[in-house]
């Protein structure tokens, strides 16, 4: 075992006495130690249960014949994080999980890992850790919020950061606001949508790192505490039979991942994130990848923003199983991938049962292809995303005059004064990775837009993101960002901007002479942040097109 290092050996008296201390016994001592990688915390919402899934880890683990050490990870809450300083860091806190993880994991010699993620950046982080480490390993997340419910109908924090919109032009009064602060989150988990965090717990799946039933088991339920002890268990299975992340996540995983993806609409912030795995674990994942693998892919599932349902409802319609079920049936996966229940894909998925109202049959998908695209063009050379499952059909061609904006605050302050009007494209740009620093999500300008009934006129691109909640023809990942001199940096109030989502355009209108003659004349601007954490990060953090990790 990996952990006899520690404490075997007259030579490791000392590490031994240091565990006694600890309340070890000799007996725990002699069996494989199992990590637990906890992210538990009280302020974000989909972490505050956390801590009694790590217990069900743990006796699962015990229950197995090994002996489970729990330590913490931190995790940032975007939707708190959102519209001020505090999404600076949303982004690089994934380098933090990752690069602590790495270090618990390595400084203390286990012979195997349980990772307990739930949030946006904290899933992605813990998956690179486990490609770098390569340690066996396995995820359990904390599960999916249940969806809240107002007046008859389900509702979820979009809800929410629409409600500001819709307020805002006179179209809800401040009591109602009031009522659905109480009613959109109604309890622990992940938020209701298939948002970031819910979309990457899918993916985890979908790459083979979770069991069955990882991404949208909710997490009230009796069912996410058994997947949890069953997840403690399989650890020890993992590490007598060496199976470590590598041997799963292989380049096939990853296509499967990307095809779940675009088959469930995912979140556009996983085309930064699955790059980063894959950089971490040694695969090669060109960006070219995800338009080549959404072209084939029918998008089967429409889960809030993009649609009605919920996670609740794709988990009762047979959840990520049946999802890559029918992707199995079309020869879309590899279904001989392998996986952390010691068997492969399709022996995972079985029959799978489908609700084929929340999970579409191939030939009755909501559109042949998949839901998220990245269009390129002479504004983005290097790529743009865009949830195109989520983009009302007049937008999916939208041409229209330059809004521009240095950073996210000017903006909404203009979409709150009424200074955008229908056919405007908002460009708000100074945010990508280097230049935000840290990339910050741009949900409240979006949600705003939609709650006063603009998002069916007005498009918005950015070099920063969006949150998996947003809906609308909104664009991100804009590469290259402005700060390194990328053309939205040279955009000027009033430019024509083309967005042609059905043929993967994005085009600004103008000549390349006077292209030309602003670049000759664009100076870089200084940092906006120049001490602490994201002066570092800025300094290291490479493109949104190569999934925004540090070199």
């Amino acid at each position: 075992m990996r952990s006899d290092q520690i404490k075997q050996g007259f030579e490791r008296a000392p590490h031994r006495s240091l565990f006694y201390a600890s309340g070890l016994t000799p007996e725990e001592l002699n069996r494989p130690i199992i990590g637990i990688a906890n992210a538990y915390n009280e302020i974000v919402p989909g972490h505050v249960h956390l801590d009694k899934i790590a217990e069900a880890v743990k006796a699962g683990v015990r229950l197995a014949g090994g002996t489970p050490l729990e330590f913490n990870v931190i995790g940032v809450c975007d939707g708190i994080a959102m519209g001020h300083v505090g999404m600076h860091y949303s982004l690089p806190s994934r380098e933090l999980v990752a690069d602590s993880v790495e270090s618990m994991a390595l400084g203390h010699a286990f012979d195997g890992l349980v990772f307990i993620p739930n949030c946006d950046k904290i899933v992605p982080g813990m998956l690179m850790a486990a490609g770098r480490l390569n340690l066996p390993a396995i995820f359990v997340s904390g599960g999916p919020m249940l969806a809240g419910r107002y007046a008859g109908e389900n509702i979820d924090l979009k809800t929410m950061f629409e409600a500001v919109g819709r307020h805002q032009a006179g179209r809800m009064t401040e009591d109602k606001l009031h009522d659905l602060e109480f009613a959109a989150c109604p309890g622990c988990g992940s938020c209701a949508g298939l948002f970031t965090a819910n979309t990457m717990n899918c993916l985890t799946e979908a790459l083979g790192m979770g069991l069955p039933g990882n991404g949208t088991i909710p997490a009230v339920t009796g069912a996410r505490l058994r997947l949890a002890k069953l997840a403690g268990m399989q650890s020890l299975r993992l590490v007598a039979e060496g199976i470590c992340p590598r041997d799963i996540m292989t380049p096939s995983a990853f296509e499967n991942a990307i095809a779940t993806d675009m088959a469930i609409g995912g979140s556009t912030n996983t085309v930064l994130h699955l790059p980063a795995i894959a950089h971490d674990t040694g695969v090669d994942l060109p960006l070219d990848l995800f338009d080549a693998i959404s072209d084939r892919t029918p998008y089967l599932v429409k889960l809030s923003p993009a649609g009605p349902h919920h996670m609740q409802d794709l988990d009762e319609g047979g959840g990520i199983p049946a999802v890559l079920g029918e992707l199995l049936s079309q020869g879309l996966i590899d279904g001989e991938a392998r996986t952390v229940t010691g068997q492969s894909v399709a022996e995972n998925v079985g029959e799978a049962r489908r609700r084929t109202d929340v999970i579409r049959t191939s030939d009755d998908p909501y559109s042949p292809n998949g839901g998220i695209a990245i269009l390129r063009g002479n504004l983005a050379p290097d790529g743009a995303v865009i949830k195109a499952g989520a983009v009302a059909a007049e937008m999916l061609h939208h041409k229209g005059p330059a809004r521009v904006f240095d950073g996210e605050e000017s903006a909404l302050a203009a979409i709150l004064n009424d200074e955008i009007r229908p056919g405007d494209v908002v460009v708000i740009r100074f945010e990508g990775p280097r230049g935000g620093p840290g990339m910050r999500e741009m949900l409240m300008p979006t949600s705003v837009l939609a709650g006063m009934g603009l998002d069916h006129s007005v498009a918005l691109m950015t070099d920063g993101r969006f949150s998996g909640a947003t809906r609308g023809a909104a664009l991100g990942h804009v590469s290259p960002e402005a700060a390194s001199g990328g053309p939205i940096a040279l955009v000027e109030e009033g430019d024509r901007i083309e967005i042609d989502i059905h043929n993967r355009r994005l085009t600004l209108h103008v000549g390349n002479a006077e292209l030309a003659r602003r670049q000759a004349r664009w100076v870089p601007p200084e940092p906006r942040i120049q001490t602490g954490y994201l002066r570092r990060y800025a300094a290291h953090v490479t493109s949104a097109s190569e999934g925004a990790i540090l070199k």
